[in-house]
């Protein structure tokens, strides 16, 4: 968890931590990979913030230790070896899992921090950290057990959008095309969205998460698990901010969201005066738990699909003029 969302949030139990772990932004550059020939067989070196990584030939013990980078292999058709733990959640359940997969508990290697004699262990010949928050000193232990690719230094730590996520991953894997196929496809998923929902566009919108007695936390458009309302047209706050109970009203937006609201918040009759919870545009998406949140936390191109097709008819009913039509809250009873 980045040290501002700690600050913020003091009361949220460490099970939480991995939900809570991603904020930043930055440009659209995506780390190079030279050129190499068509051929599958040629070793590839990408560039990233501590350097270049020359990568194996087709490399067949991929390790993960990013946060969610184990779905970004597992979407370009490769099962790690071993991937960084998910606190809090079933991970191994996901939903969005291709079938082959779900229930399978992969070897993991660390969950707050990495576990390096279990990673030394499974033996990887590469290992894969975009969303790990690795700094110069975990890099060097990494890449000397194996050739490891970091965040590129175009975006904060854990800030690399999914798009850019998985385009890194696809040069990593030689797979770029692949990666380049899979972009395209979630886009196209959000643009059906957008072009089906026209009330969506321009509309804004508060997402909060958790909270305690002193109050709720609001993510900004820095923080990637906005990243899907602005794709869907939806203006999101400029800064995070951590709200108290009594100016609940600074949160109020066309549609508010939340994950993780305890019953001390949305049982107090402070929460009960917000005028987009009074008038049915309240939409809650559970807690951190459950499958929704986990699905923002992976962020990935398997488990985005799966936030559209929950969050759209919510969202729908939210932004439909209606003060009678109420958003199901997630998970549906």
């Amino acid at each position: 968890m980045p040290r501002r969302t700690r600050r913020a949030l003091p009361g949220v139990a460490l099970a939480v931590a991995l939900l809570l772990s991603a904020c930043g932004g930055g440009s659209s550059e995506t780390p190079a990979a030279s050129e190499a020939p068509a051929s599958s067989a040629a070793a590839l070196t990408i560039t990233h913030k501590f350097g270049t990584t020359t990568v194996p030939a087709n490399p067949t013990r991929v390790l993960t230790v990013g946060f969610n980078e184990q779905d970004f292999a597992i979407a370009l058709g490769v099962e790690p070896v071993g991937v960084r733990e998910f606190l809090g959640y079933d991970a191994p359940q996901r939903p969005w899992l291709p079938e082959d997969l779900r229930g399978k508990a992969l070897p993991t290697v660390g969950s707050q921090e990495i576990a390096f004699e279990q990673v030394a262990a499974l033996a990887p010949d590469l290992i894969l950290g975009i969303n790990s928050y690795m700094d110069q000193a975990t890099y060097d232990k990494l890449s000397a057990l194996a050739p490891t690719i970091a965040q590129s230094d175009a975006y904060a730590d854990g800030g690399t959008p999914w798009d850019e996520q998985t385009r890194q991953t696809g040069a990593a894997l030689g797979k770029a095309a692949e990666a380049e196929r899979l972009v395209t496809d979630v886009k196209d998923r959000f643009a059906a969205v957008r072009s089906a929902n026209p009330s969506f566009a321009g509309k804004s919108a508060s997402f909060l998460l958790g909270g305690d007695q002193a109050g709720v936390y609001s993510l900004s458009q820095s923080d990637y698990r906005t990243g899907w309302l602005t794709e869907l047209g939806f203006t999101v706050p400029e800064k995070d901010a951590t709200v108290s109970l009594e100016r609940l009203d600074a949160v109020d937006a066309d549609v508010v969201m939340a994950e993780g609201l305890p019953d001390s918040v949305t049982g107090s009759k402070l929460w009960g005066a917000v005028d987009a919870v009074s008038e049915n545009r309240f939409v809650d998406f559970g807690q951190f738990d459950q499958d929704f949140a986990a699905a923002l936390g992976f962020n990935s191109p398997l488990s985005l699909p799966f936030v559209l097709t929950e969050a759209e008819p919510r969202l729908a009913a939210a932004t439909d003029g209606d003060a009678a039509t109420a958003p199901q809250p997630f998970p549906a009873s």
